[in-house]
């Protein structure tokens, strides 16, 4: 059985249904054992769902906050005390926003793993990097698929999806190799809220899939056949993100 780490920073409803999933009967039960959650934030709605739970393991929740910190290197120190205390096999990020500190990218290479909201194309232009989370993600995708900007009837109207991604981290946001995916297709009457309903549950979906991929060794780097983003749209990429973290200034 593999022992799973947790970090978040808000309301934890991935984590939730991760600790659904590993509870007799789930799909994750002797599979994947929760041994620790870690939050960034004291306030974070995701502390009350574990304390709700009722989980054996209540003890193992703790408040890592990177701002009582002087550097990132000593908020990483503090992040491996903890994790090396429960000695996870897999480290999840579901709804984690700092950025996780290079001395612990390098502790867990290639073991831990992060849930956006958005498709991802590693190395070219796409829908994450440094303050695309939550809100921002959903409203960048759609200002994309709908704006023409010289694109043909025909491409418009193969672009209408977002996706629902866990991939590896990496030093960088957003980065590292993708795992798994699920497409969502994205409806005319859509909105940034609406939209963001949707691929919830699809985003649990993908974060309890992969766990139980990376317990059987059963997994591969999901690649793309073309790019996501062409050449010629990447400054209206740019442009869609920019818009979209003004509006969602909170994410």
């Amino acid at each position: 059985m593999k022992r799973l780490a947790m970090l978040i920073s808000g309301g934890g409803t991935t984590m939730a249904a991760i600790l659904e999933a590993c509870m007799p009967g789930g799909l994750l039960h002797g599979r994947i054992q929760p041994v620790l959650v870690a939050s960034s934030n004291k306030e974070a709605g995701g502390l009350t769902k574990v304390k709700n739970a009722g989980m054996e393991w209540l003890k193992n929740l703790f408040v890592c906050d990177p701002r009582s910190f002087s550097s990132r290197e000593n908020f990483g120190l503090a992040l491996l005390e903890l994790l090396d205390r429960f000695k996870p096999d897999i480290i999840g990020q579901y709804g984690w926003l700092p950025k996780t500190p290079s001395n612990v990218v390098e502790a867990y290479q290639g073991r831990i793993i992060n849930q956006h909201p958005g498709p991802l194309d590693p190395g070219r232009p796409d829908f994450g990097g440094q303050g695309m989370y939550g809100r921002r993600v959903h409203c960048a995708r759609l200002l994309y698929v709908r704006l023409s900007a010289g694109r043909s009837p025909e491409q418009l109207a193969i672009e209408q999806f977002t996706e629902a991604v866990s991939h590896l981290v990496t030093e960088e946001y957003d980065k590292g190799d993708v795992i798994n995916c699920q497409r969502v297709p994205i409806l005319p009457t859509d909105d940034v809220i609406s939209l963001q309903e949707r691929v919830l549950p699809v985003e649990h979906h993908v974060q309890i899939q992969t766990l139980g991929m990376l317990a059987t060794k059963n997994w591969s780097v999901h690649l793309r056949d073309r790019p996501l983003v062409p050449n010629g749209l990447y400054n209206f990429l740019d442009d869609c993100k920019r818009f979209a973290r003004a509006l969602f200034p909170n994410g």
